[in-house]
């Protein structure tokens, strides 16, 4: 299979150049799912077309969001019908006639410019964004980017995705949680909007049996509730409020499997329920894997609502043009926050990385009053990693927490080797027995045979009542061979327990603790292994005529992995968590915008799991699953989102975000910094103090959040500002918008953020920030510590302000050296009611004034 591709620049009329990039794949066969495309163009691909007129959410603004909305009119983006439960009685038949008008609309533009053509519309947009997604040709591309009604065509791309103790080590029990009346009401009447792979809507974890409390489900809401085979009538509740699937684009180009994706919102993967039940999922849900109770599970906002909108599937991720629907539809239901644990597959292209379709529904949300959370992404460690771009964005990495599961096994020479597993222990020493001692006389000629997937090619007797000894090879990360299947051959066996070996071809490769029913341990380290065979292969009795074992001498004990152990040292950035200076564009210039925001819990997060679920073959079956990365750690931030917005409605997306971003840790629970993992192998070994482009403004705080003091605020004309002011923007703020730049634009360092970013400071410069007191009067004092390289002076350094009233701070930054390595700082401030306000500095290029030259 080959892939090429083009790009090719379009002349439009008002002297711009709009580009389209042709990605070509040569897959041999193009076999049409879902759809009748024996007839469409071999050519044809999905494009993402936006119209001039402004959409209904830019018309009719908070109003129109608050009192409720109707589904947008789509073609095969689901097949299921409406549940009685989720229809409400308010919709206004009035914009019920909007999103029809704007089909019918978007339908006679199509037929007027492609007369007589064959074309396939998958989706009609009218509420984030005006405009349609449909399967044409790139010369009938050609011919919609030219026509007057139309600001932008853009190509279809694809994005993919990227717990029971990290409630108390957020603290939430304590602090958040009691601050607000306990878990019984933290999130009640805020809806969660999940754009991930659907639910599983039969867990525990988001039933809606509560008879000792009301739960009405919230009337700002209007979403629904589809009904297909796999998701019946009844699947959704006063918790689950509403779910719908998108896959229009998928099923266009032939890869929709209807086995394994499922055409409904049930999650055939397992992701969305994980992200879910983080933010939001019921409290106090019994955590029972492999038969082993792992304690009792909570979302960061129990009590908050889930609306599901299935955009990503099993086999083969997901599309922009669903994403973009899902996310249209997620708004105009009314949800109040919106969960993104996906990113872009690629950097998007052209003049900025902000101009891509996901980033520019989304900003048309945040005007709605909606918060945005994403994951950063799970490319890491390297700089300019992350793949959640957007200063309205609030973008989350993967730190670890204090809890960690691990076991050992002790031989029989009193050597302790570590491992994972989460498996129960061994009662005594046991022989050990290796996998390719054990074959019987039929066994098959298979240089895979240590791997122990099949019982048939062992010799019972050898391998009875004896820990069998297996080998875990690149094929296990491949998912060709599999822990499970492992374990089904020691059962069969009668083996006392399983050991794996790590193969020395497998490098750096983490490996998570499985479930294990039976004593077990994966040794990770090809070193460790090394040490144990050693052991295993002198403790031989051979024959030294015929050289078979006579004896198997070496013994060993596993000591359990059920239990957890508990770190002073979390939490750390993890290696995989994608990384700052945010690029501006796909030149990798920088942006002069904080990214990551934050970092939350990502590692190793107990969360449920649908009964469905085949994205961990080792959880496959099981109602909860461990799970990493920053899909996980967004979700924290979602439901932690929640609690602020229930303790202040009437705070703006942006102060939501300065709430989470200024109360955020800089220390571990030890009180020592914060480290960064910078390595792929051996991260432990290769950790260092972690910087804001690590971590963002730090930890997330979840007591500290609820009890801010001062705020940023920032708005969509702010950001309009700061779009405009990027070099050659002007037509992409138009073909996305539909508005003008005017006179007044600003850089990303002036917008009103809870950071300051300099990607290139040129001798001197002065920034403002304007704070808002949301507490009662305060003193502050002002201090700093300066970027490496440069000097600053913030003024005023002593300030009073009323519960209500605005300060500003000026800082002034003096380039002191020439000097190109991101350097950095903070500002803090310090109010005489407890309150401290964190902002991070960090400034890259340093230009000093040159006194030879002058």
């Amino acid at each position: 299979m080959g892939a090429y591709r083009m790009w090719v620049e379009l002349k439009m009329e008002k002297d711009f150049t709009f580009k389209l990039l042709f990605v070509v794949l040569f897959l041999g066969v193009f076999v049409a799912g879902g759809f009748c495309l024996e007839d469409a163009d071999s050519d044809a691909v999905v494009y993402i077309v936006t119209l001039k007129q402004a959409p209904v959410s830019h018309l009719y603004g908070e109003e129109f969001r608050v009192k409720g909305h109707h589904h947008h009119n789509s073609k095969n983006h689901g097949s299921g019908n409406v549940s009685r439960l989720d229809k409400p009685s308010h919709i206004s038949h009035k914009h019920a006639h909007n999103a029809s008008s704007t089909s019918r609309m978007h339908n006679s533009l199509l037929r007027k410019v492609l007369r007589g053509e064959k074309y396939l519309k998958l989706y009609s947009y009218h509420y984030l964004i005006n405009g349609f997604a449909v399967l044409v040709t790139p010369q009938q591309a050609f011919k919609l980017a030219n026509t007057r009604e139309v600001s932008n065509v853009a190509l279809d791309f694809s994005v993919r995705t990227a717990t029971t103790h990290t409630p108390q080590f957020l603290g939430l029990p304590l602090g958040a949680w009691a601050q607000e009346g306990g878990y019984e009401t933290a999130g009640e009447g805020i809806v969660i909007g999940f754009i991930d792979t659907g639910i599983d809507p039969t867990h525990p974890s988001f039933s809606d049996n509560t008879p000792e409390r009301h739960y009405p489900v919230p009337q700002h809401f209007s979403g629904i509730c589809e009904v297909t085979r796999d998701f019946p009538s009844g699947s959704c509740n006063r918790k689950l409020v509403g779910a719908r699937h998108f896959a229009a684009s998928a099923i266009t180009r032939g890869i929709f499997n209807t086995s394994q994706d499922y055409a409904s919102p049930f999650d055939g993967d397992g992701h969305g329920t994980h992200t879910a039940s983080v933010a939001a999922g019921n409290h106090g849900i019994s955590v029972v894997v492999a038969g082993h109770h792992f304690g009792d599970a909570s979302g960061m906002a129990p009590r908050a609502h889930v609306a599901v909108y299935k955009a990503l599937y099993k086999s083969f991720g997901g599309f922009a043009a669903d994403v973009v629907a899902a996310i249209d539809q997620a708004a105009q239901d009314g949800v109040d926050i919106i969960n993104l644990s996906i990113t872009p597959n690629r950097r998007p292209p052209g003049v900025a990385t902000f101009f891509n379709p996901i980033d520019m529904a989304l900003l048309s949300a945040v005007k709605a009053g909606i918060f945005v959370v994403q994951a950063a992404g799970n490319t890491g460690p390297s700089p300019k990693s992350v793949s959640s771009f957007s200063p309205w964005i609030f973008t989350v990495g993967a730190s670890t927490h204090d809890r960690v599961y691990s076991n050992s096994i002790v031989l029989g020479n009193n050597i302790t080797i570590p491992g994972v597993g989460l498996a129960p222990g061994t009662d005594s020493m046991y022989t050990l027995v290796m996998a390719s001692h054990a074959l019987n006389d039929t066994a098959a000629n298979d240089m895979y045979v240590g791997e122990c997937q099949d019982a048939s090619s062992f010799n019972q007797t050898v391998v009875q009542g004896n820990l069998l000894v297996c080998s875990y090879s690149v094929r296990f990360v491949l998912g060709l061979s599999t822990i499970k299947q492992a374990l089904e051959t020691a059962k069969n066996l009668s083996a006392a327990g399983v050991v794996f070996c790590m193969d020395p071809f497998v490098i750096g490769f983490q490996i998570n603790p499985t479930p294990m029913r039976l004593p077990g341990i994966i040794i990770p380290s090809a070193n460790d292994s090394k040490i144990l065979l050693q052991y295993y292969n002198s403790s031989l009795d051979q024959d030294e005529v015929t050289k078979k074992i006579t004896r198997f001498g070496a013994v060993a004990s596993i000591s359990g992995g059920l239990k957890a152990n508990f770190s002073l040292s979390a939490p750390n950035v993890l290696f995989y968590s994608a990384r700052g200076p945010d690029p501006e564009d796909s030149f990798l210039d920088d942006a002069d915008i904080l990214k990551p925001n934050l970092v939350a819990p990502g590692n190793l997060i107990w969360a449920a799991w649908s009964s469905g679920g085949m994205d961990s073959v080792e959880f496959e079956g099981e109602d909860f699953a461990m799970m990493s990365g920053t899909s996980m750690a967004a979700p924290h931030v979602a439901g932690l989102a929640a609690l602020i917005k229930q303790k202040f409605p009437n705070l703006s997306t942006a102060a939501i975000g300065s709430a989470l971003s200024t109360t955020a840790s800089l220390s571990d629970k030890y009180g020592g910094p914060i480290l960064a993992q910078r390595s792929y192998a051996n991260p432990d070994s290769n950790q260092s103090p972690a910087t804001p482009f690590d971590m963002g403004s730090g930890f997330v705080n979840a007591t500290a959040a609820l009890d801010p003091g001062l705020i940023f605020d920032t708005g969509y004309s702010d950001y309009m500002s700061f779009l405009c002011g990027i070099n050659g923007s002007a037509p992409m703020v138009r073909n996305y918008t539909g508005e003008s730049c005017g006179a007044s634009t600003m850089s990303g360092t002036d917008l009103n953020l809870p950071s300051i970013t300099i990607s290139k400071l040129n001798q001197s410069r002065t920034v403002q920030r304007t704070l808002i007191n949301i507490a009662a009067n305060e003193t502050y004092v002002v201090g700093w510590s300066a970027p490496y390289g440069a000097s600053i002076k913030v003024t005023p350094a002593r300030f009073f302000v009323a519960c209500g009233q605005q300060q500003v701070l000026n800082v002034d930054f003096n380039a002191t050296m020439n000097n190109s390595s991101p350097s950095f700082g903070r500002i803090g401030l310090f109010g005489n009611q407890g309150h401290v306000i964190n902002i991070p500095l960090s400034v890259i290029v340093k230009i000093s004034y040159n006194t030879t030259n002058s």
